[in-house]
């Protein structure tokens, strides 16, 4: 089964290269990133429509910057959140529990776990099925729109998390099969 896999060493090969760049490489590519990621993320709000599909992309920057160091991923993470105060505000509530904390989750399991389904479901699907969770039954904010109801319903929740999963698992092997033909790049 290709959950139970374990992972290659691309990601490994591939901090390893970021590390033995220079700090100030480093953090432009941290910066670089965190605009990518709010550009993504204000498209919905910029684009109605189309942006709608370009704003899940706001994973990838932060899942890449993650995936190569926790501490820049960070960075990463907050500078983010600034930019999309100055872009687009409106978007400040759905980035942090949606797309920043799946990109957040996904790419710090890279450092913990060694096996797909560990980083899909302990990271990805559990921390996106919180963040759906808190912004549709906590703050009673229609991130799924208006066919879903704001009263909780366990039948719900576990559709999330079958959609989470899903969506966790596409992420994961996106970002695999990125870091293999990057590491096809560097070498």
């Amino acid at each position: 089964m290709c959950f139970l896999k374990s992972l290659s060493n691309e990601v490994k090969s591939s901090q390893f290269f970021f590390n033995r760049l220079s700090k100030t490489k480093q953090l432009v590519s941290g910066a670089l990133f965190a605009s990518l990621a709010a550009l993504f993320q204000a498209a919905g709000g910029f684009l109605p429509g189309i942006g709608v599909f370009i704003s899940p992309l706001s994973t990838a920057p932060i899942l890449f910057c993650f995936i190569l160091s926790l501490p820049l991923g960070f960075i990463t993470y907050i500078l983010t959140h600034l930019l999309l105060l100055i872009i687009q505000p409106s978007e400040l509530i759905i980035f942090p529990f949606t797309t920043g904390m799946l990109g957040m989750g996904i790419g710090t399991a890279f450092y913990f776990f060694k096996k797909r389904l560990y980083i899909i479901i302990v990271s990805g699907a559990t921390l996106l099925t919180v963040g759906i969770i808190t912004l549709l039954y906590g703050f009673k904010f229609p991130v799924l729109g208006p066919v879903i109801s704001n009263n909780f319903s366990l039948s719900t929740t576990c559709l999330i998390f079958v959609f989470t999963f899903l969506y966790s698992w596409i992420w994961v092997e996106l970002s695999l099969a990125y870091f293999k033909k990057l590491k096809t790049f560097i070498s």
